[in-house]
């Protein structure tokens, strides 16, 4: 990013990488059927639906909770006796589109908090250890940035997964160019080489 004839804005910043990872992980919902956005493709369960709305309690919390601007939000996994790891998937009767619109209204909620409030601003986590808890609004974003990013990084592997489709956005795959052929080539190419490099250990 070239700054050299414009200010920068701290926020603007935050925010515009911050949404490139909220648009990146619903995209990888788009176009696949119903059980492919629920299925485990790892042995820990990961799961594209999962990912959205684990990502909806991340943002909700640390930017709204945190700063004593609750959303409103009823969210099911984190009331009494819910099971462990009920946010990193989706039941039968929790729709896609449910799913997806809570996450829109997370974002738009951490959104109104980052305009809100100064980047300096103390919030106190409230599911950190009592006086381990203070953090600014500037490490709540880095912290729920960071975390999407991962995020959808998992959602790229498991979109992978499912059907070969990859890409960094519906405009830009980031990929170098290549057609099946060439991939499987280049597949083949690293294969060998980790072989080789075992039997040389």
């Amino acid at each position: 990013m070239d700054t050299t004839n414009h200010p920068t804005d701290p926020k603007a910043d935050l925010r515009f990488y911050l949404q490139s990872a909220r648009d990146a992980l619903l995209w990888k919902l788009e176009g696949l059927p119903e059980y492919d956005v629920r299925r485990p493709l790892t042995p820990t369960g990961t799961n594209l639906l999962g990912l959205v709305k684990h990502a909806a309690g991340v943002e909700l919390g640390y930017l709204g909770d945190t700063f004593g601007r609750p959303s409103g939000e009823k969210l099911s996994w984190l009331e009494d006796g819910a099971e462990t790891n009920a946010d990193m998937w989706a039941n039968a009767d929790e729709s896609r589109g449910q799913i997806v619109e809570l996450y829109r209204r997370a974002w738009a909620h951490a959104d109104a908090t980052i305009e809100a409030l100064a980047l300096d601003t103390v919030g106190t986590v409230p599911w950190w250890p009592s006086g381990r808890n203070e953090v600014t609004l500037h490490h709540a974003v880095v912290r729920v940035l960071a975390d999407t990013h991962r995020h959808a990084g998992h959602a790229d592997i498991v979109r992978e997964l499912l059907d070969g489709a990859v890409g960094m956005n519906e405009s830009n795959d980031s990929m170098p160019p290549g057609d099946s052929k060439w991939w499987e080539h280049y597949r083949s190419r690293l294969e060998r080489t980790a072989r080789e490099a075992d039997d040389d250990a």
